[in-house]
């Protein structure tokens, strides 16, 4: 098993990361299922935020609109006003941080790479903006990540459907990544996501988490984001605030499947938990 992935960055290097490498979630949102704040406490987005990079994450997913199951789109100017400042504080205080920008809008995606954000986390995949999300990225020369969604938010958990969703996933993503680099994004500035819990049920998520071979087949690198899910309730029975275990444990496992990057609330604990596996099992992760 490879030990690194790479990817081209914005500047035209490319950089080798680990594998995995940990992204931390930052949302400025008021609804968000784990760690929305309905207060909108700027300190205490800050002071996770500071956390997060002192415990050694070089990657964070800034969002400003929630994507959870049932949540409805919020206004431009509303999510602008989320994002653009944080990116801001980050941008001055932590100049090595990577940041990802988690938006579906073009608009947002304009300018956060404006103020200096370096990947595009769009869990559309490109569709919202009907690809302008893609023109954005190629004219910024920005790694995009490529979400699979089955539905929109607020309607996709309605009894999803698959024949076979591995297949069904792999192939939506594939034909999502040649659009995007048709428009433009080299494919080495393309990452790909399967989506858990997004338009998907237990069995569903389960069998993609299996399945990331058959993802990792297609040549890009991979990211896996299940923190605190229902797919983790599902299996524990754990509520949403008790699902830490069960997220290191699919994560861990996702690793050893292939996962190049890990989208956690707490990305601390994982770092903890593959720090103790690879002291028994180096050459697994």
């Amino acid at each position: 098993m490879a030990e690194t992935f790479s990817l081209r960055l914005r500047d035209g290097t490319v950089r080798a990361f680990p594998r995995p490498t940990l992204m931390g979630i930052l949302n400025a949102t008021p609804d968000s299922f784990f760690d929305g704040d309905p207060q909108q406490n700027k300190a205490l987005l800050l002071a996770r935020l500071d956390r997060m990079v002192h415990e050694g994450v070089a990657l964070v997913d800034l969002g400003g609109e929630s994507t959870r199951p049932g949540a409805t789109p919020v206004p431009l100017l509303t999510e602008l006003d989320r994002v653009i400042p944080l990116l801001r504080h980050a941008r001055k205080e932590y100049p090595g941080l990577l940041i990802s920008i988690d938006t579906t809008k073009a608009a947002v995606a304009d300018a956060a790479l404006q103020e200096g954000a370096d990947l595009i986390n769009d869990t559309s995949a490109g569709e919202d903006s009907e690809g302008l999300l893609f023109e954005s990225c190629a004219r910024a020369g920005c790694p995009l990540i490529l979400m699979h969604r089955n539905g929109r938010p607020d309607s996709m958990q309605d009894n999803p459907v698959y024949g076979d969703v591995v297949a069904e996933v792999c192939a939506a993503l594939a034909g999502r990544a040649r659009l995007a680099q048709a428009a433009g994004i080299r494919r080495d500035r393309i990452v790909l996501d399967p989506g858990i819990g997004f338009g998907k049920l237990e069995a569903h998520n389960l069998a993609l988490l299996r399945g990331l071979p058959a993802l990792k087949a297609l040549g890009y690198p991979v990211l896996v984001g299940a923190s605190m899910k229902r797919v983790v309730g599902d299996l524990t029975g754990r509520p949403t605030a008790e699902r830490l275990p069960g997220t290191l444990g699919l994560h861990l496992a996702a690793s050893l499947l292939g996962a190049d990057l890990l989208r956690l609330h707490e990305p601390w604990a994982m770092k903890d938990a593959l720090i103790a596996f690879r002291a028994l099992i180096p050459q697994e992760v």
